[in-house]
């Protein structure tokens, strides 16, 4: 059910000088832009006229009203997650490759926010419906680190995070030929490709700015097992970047690789990869500051199985 709050201006809260920064230090669980919403939507009331920007006079009575909490309309499902960590704002989890992380067309039942609604017993909503908070997203393929936000502001700030890239991302990657320099920087526009609308291109003028930092972990014959850390975060970003800037796709990459030229290359790869359909890319490590608690978490996870059996092949082969 809502809840009402009444809040009354002080003396002690003359030195406010807008409404919404005197809202929020009374009701510090809640971000500024959620009390902007609720301003804008009517839930936050006085008998003299009122805005966010300017504090109303001494004495001024605020009524507030907290909605109650929506339930989603997307089913809960019991679907294993291994869960790295959770408290009341977050979790991280290690995501499966396979898995999609947010139901879409064709996509419904089966995602990673199905598990979630099923998993996670105190979501206190984002937005005022009962869903967890999504603020980075891995491919369908991708395996590895996420972190998911409970509640509201967790989301807010951890969303500001991911935009100003104040956190540390990294990826490995086994990607088909040998990357020169073996260190460095990619640097590019990312946009849609114009020709396949499935697909992202680095191969324009203009997009959203994208930068990619790699080195190589170790070079084969046929292959190089690379180390990526992202300084954006563009969507199919490092499997762009490898595959049209570098030239060395990431192995078994259905849509920026030939898979079959892989295949013909290294021997046994077609056994080891048999019905794998998989990008061999995996998102090991994610350090940020936790948004409330102001601790430093950080957690790092082994590729999944295939991927580890490839790198055995290759380390075999030379």
């Amino acid at each position: 059910m809502s809840k009402k709050i009444d809040l009354i201006i002080t003396k002690d809260d003359l030195h406010f000088s807008r409404l919404d920064q005197f809202i929020v230090s009374k009701l510090n669980e809640y971000s500024r832009s959620y009390i902007k919403d609720l301003f804008s939507k009517g839930f936050i009331k006085s008998s003299h006229p009122m805005g966010l920007k300017k504090l109303p006079p001494l004495g001024t009575k605020i009524e507030i009203t907290i909605p109650e909490i929506e339930k989603s309309e997307l089913i809960a499902e019991d679907i294993p997650l291994e869960i790295l960590f959770e408290d009341e704002f977050l979790l991280f989890i290690n995501k499966p490759c396979g898995l999609v992380v947010h139901p879409g067309a064709g996509n419904w039942t089966g995602t990673l926010v199905n598990a979630l609604l099923h998993h996670c017993k105190d979501l206190k909503g984002i937005g005022n419906i009962e869903r967890p908070g999504i603020v980075h997203r891995l491919d369908k393929g991708t395996s590895g680190v996420m972190v998911i936000a409970k509640e509201q502001k967790t989301h807010e700030l951890l969303s500001q995070m991911f935009s100003t890239h104040d956190l540390t991302r990294k990826y490995e990657a086994i990607v088909y030929g040998k990357v020169h320099p073996k260190a460095g920087t990619i640097e590019s526009f990312i946009s849609r490709d114009p020709n396949n609308r499935q697909k992202m291109t680095s191969k324009i003028n203009k997009g959203k700015k994208a930068i990619t930092h790699f080195k190589v972990l170790k070079e084969f014959e046929y292959a190089s097992h690379v180390e990526c850390k992202l300084e954006t975060g563009r969507t199919h970003q490092i499997r762009v970047h490898l595959s049209q800037q570098k030239r060395t796709p990431i192995i078994n990459d259905k849509t920026y690789s030939n898979i079959s030229k892989q295949l013909k290359s290294i021997p046994d790869l077609k056994k080891l990869i048999n019905d794998y359909e998989h990008p061999f890319l995996h998102a090991k490590l994610l350090e940020l500051t936790h948004p409330i608690t102001k601790k430093q978490m950080s957690f790092e996870t082994k590729p999944p199985q295939n991927f580890l059996n490839v790198l055995e092949l290759l380390n075999d082969s030379t």
